[in-house]
């Protein structure tokens, strides 16, 4: 087995649960009731997602940290 790494974005959803998202690999959503189910949601949804490329001949994309930025950005907007 090899260890791989992927990015996830949590976000809270106004009925209280987490939204996951995993940006390398498009289309992987899951979500759970607590924070700690959609991590290992996410676990879940990355494994399956990870088989179905295997299955298909594809392969698995890996993320490198140099080319990633997580984080929040200030803007300037108008107001109406």
């Amino acid at each position: 087995m090899t260890e791989y790494r992927f990015t996830i974005v949590i976000e809270r959803q106004p009925e209280g649960e987490y939204l996951v998202s995993v940006p390398a690999l498009p289309g992987c959503y899951t979500e759970g009731r607590t924070l700690e189910e959609a991590r290992t949601m996410a676990a879940d949804a990355i494994q399956a997602y990870c088989a179905s490329l295997r299955k298909h001949g594809e392969p698995i994309p890996t993320e490198h940290s140099s080319e990633q930025f997580v984080g929040q950005l200030s803007v300037m907007l108008e107001t109406a």
